[in-house]
């Protein structure tokens, strides 16, 4: 287990709140702090990883677009974990998905949660 510390941010919120937009700035602020981060996207939060879909969100203008904010967590080595049920309901498929993005369900996140994680939801 790594000495470095650990935050799971949960997302539950889509495009149509302003919460999952605070969710991203969260865990960007967990990257520039050291953390290892981990997004769990479940519900319409799923939504977030589809290729393409961040590309004009930008839910609060004082933040990033959130299409940066994503690349970010990924770029600094965090993991997001799409839902595979949350996924399966919205008809994603893998290969619709962000690279970098894994179909993972809470198994993963709690194997992260159980190695310390602070835990967030949105």
């Amino acid at each position: 287990m790594s000495d470095k510390k650990k935050l799971v941010v949960v997302v539950t919120h889509g495009f149509n709140d302003e919460r999952a937009s605070v969710a991203w700035s969260v865990a960007n602020g967990g990257v520039a702090s050291g953390y290892d981060v981990t997004m769990f996207l479940v519900s319409s939060g799923a939504d977030w990883a589809r290729k393409r879909a961040a590309d004009v969100a930008r839910l609060n203008p004082l933040d990033p677009p959130v299409k940066d904010m994503i690349q970010t967590v990924l770029d600094n080595g965090g993991r997001i974990l799409v839902c595979p049920p949350c996924a399966k309901v919205r008809g994603y498929e893998k290969e619709d998905l962000i690279d970098g993005v894994e179909l993972a369900g809470s198994v993963a996140m709690l194997g992260v949660v159980s190695q310390g994680a602070a835990t967030l939801s949105f």
